[in-house]
C-alpha cells in the first residue's frame, strides 16, 4: 500500500556496511517501499568506518544541537544526512564524538566489547525518537533492525509512555543472528536514571537479551534470518507478540 510513512531504524545498511544479511535486507526493503511511492526514511548510527566524503554526509544544523542526557551527563546529538547512492532516499545518521567516532563497531582491537555499548544504544534510541519528533514526521510503520534498534520500543513503552506521538505507529522488529556480547551491569543503573526498571534483560545483560525484551513490546516480530540461533530462536518462539516467519525483501510489504 503506497503513501505510507515508513521509518527504518537499523544498525547496518548496504552500501554503508557490506557482507551482512541485515545490511542487504534493510537496503532492499527500504528501496522497494520507496520505489512503490511511500515516504521512507532510514536512521542508523554514524559509525567511524562510514566515510563522510565517499557517501557525501552533511550535518543537518536544524536537527543537531540537542543534548541527550545519559547517566546524568549531557551528550550532544549530531544529525547527518545522505541520500542513498543513485536514489532520492534519505538516510539520517545519529552521531556523537564520544560514542561513534571509533573505527570499530562494538568490540575493541582485542575483541572485547566496549564498556559503553549500553550508553551508545541508549543514545542511539533516544536520538532517533527525539529527531523524528523534531522533524514533525509521524511514521505509520517503524521497522527495527539490529540490537541497538531494540532499545527504541523499550524507551517508547517506558520513558516515553505518556507521549502520544507514536501511538498510531505500527512497530515491527526483525531479528537477526547478530554476534552477542555482554553489556555492563551498570546498564540497569543508567536506565533507572530514565525511570526504566524491572527489565528481564537487566539480569546478566547482553545484546540478545535486549532484543528478546523488545520482542514483547512491538506489534510484530519477524525472522530477519531464516533460522535463528538458540537463544533468539527460543525467545521468538516464546513471545506472545504476533510473529512472522522469514520473508524476502520483495514480500516484506505484506507486513505493512
Amino acid at each position: 500500500m503506497p503513501n505510507q510513512k515508513i521509518l527504518y531504524v537499523t544498525t547496518e545498511m548496504f552500501p554503508y556496511q557490506e557482507d551482512s544479511n541485515m545490511a542487504t535486507m534493510v537496503s532492499k526493503m527500504a528501496l522497494k517501499m520507496h520505489q512503490e511511492g511511500n515516504d521512507v526514511r532510514v536512521f542508523m548510527p554514524r559509525f567511524g568506518q562510514i566515510s563522510e566524503r565517499k557517501f557525501q554526509l552533511h550535518e543537518v544544523i536544524r536537527l543537531s544541537g540537542m543534548n541527550i542526557i545519559i547517566n546524568d551527563l549531557d551528550q550532544p546529538l549530531i544529525i547527518k544526512v545522505a541520500s542513498l547512492p543513485g536514489e532520492r532516499l534519505q538516510v539520517y545518521f545519529i552521531d556523537n564524538e564520544e560514542y561513534f567516532k571509533r573505527k570499530q563497531y562494538y568490540f575493541d582491537d582485542e575483541g572485547k566489547p566496549f564498556e559503553d555499548n549500553d550508553e551508545r544504544a541508549i543514545f542511539f534510541a533516544r536520538g532517533v525518537i527525539e529527531t523524528i519528533k523534531k522533524l514533525n514526521w509521524v511514521p505509520d510503520v517503524i521497522h527495527l533492525n539490529g540490537w541497538m534498534a531494540a532499545f527504541v520500543p523499550i524507551y517508547l513503552k517506558t520513558f516515553y509512555k505518556t507521549d502520544s506521538y507514536f501511538n498510531d505507529s505500527k512497530i515491527i522488529l526483525s531479528v537477526y543472528n547478530e554476534e552477542d556480547a555482554a553489556l555492563p551491569d551498570t546498564v540497569e543503573e543508567k536506565m533507572k536514571f530514565d525511570n526504566i526498571q524491572s527489565l528481564k534483560a537487566f539480569k546478566k545483560p547482553t545484546f540478545h537479551k535486549f532484543v528478546a525484551e523488545s520482542m514483547d513490546m512491538v506489534n510484530v516480530v519477524v525472522k530477519g534470518d531464516e533460522f535463528l540461533h538458540d537463544d533468539l530462536g527460543k525467545a521468538f518462539d516464546k513471545t506472545k507478540t504476533e510473529k512472522s516467519e522469514y520473508l524476502s525483501a520483495e514480500s516484506i510489504d505484506q507486513l505493512y
